[in-house]
């Protein structure tokens, strides 16, 4: 009988850390829609590139404001130190990063498209969250 009220305990621990979680996964999503920024690095050379990495690097550097506010999804600001999109510019992080490049440039068709940075910023957190 104690065995059976002692499982029951534990699946209810269980189904209540899983609701939490699922309450939780909304409100962590959100932390890459808060402004991020501040990077103080200048961005690379699109020179130094070629083709579609040399397009990005231009891209940063033609919209810096716009890929300072925005997350990079290939997570660098966790294993590389980066404060945001903009970030994978100032260094040679952009030119082999997938999701860096296609998040700069899908940016940067919404900016052409005139969105403004907020705007830009929930699309891209909308196409990019895994």
């Amino acid at each position: 009988m104690k065995r059976d009220t002692k499982t029951s305990g534990v699946i209810r621990r269980v189904i209540i850390l899983t609701g939490f979680l699922f309450w939780l996964m909304p409100a962590i999503a959100s932390l890459a829609a808060t402004a991020i920024g501040g990077e103080k690095r200048p961005v690379l050379s699109p020179a130094l590139f070629k083709g579609k990495t040399a397009y990005t690097y231009q891209i940063a550097r033609e919209i810096p404001a716009v890929l300072d506010n925005i997350y990079c999804y290939c997570h660098c600001q966790k294993h590389s130190g980066h404060n945001s999109l903009l970030s994978c510019y100032t260094d040679e992080h952009g030119a082999f990063c997938d999701i860096c490049q296609n998040e700069a440039i899908r940016a940067y068709e919404l900016y052409k498209e005139g969105k403004d940075v907020q705007a830009i910023k929930k699309m891209v957190d909308r196409e990019f969250a895994r």
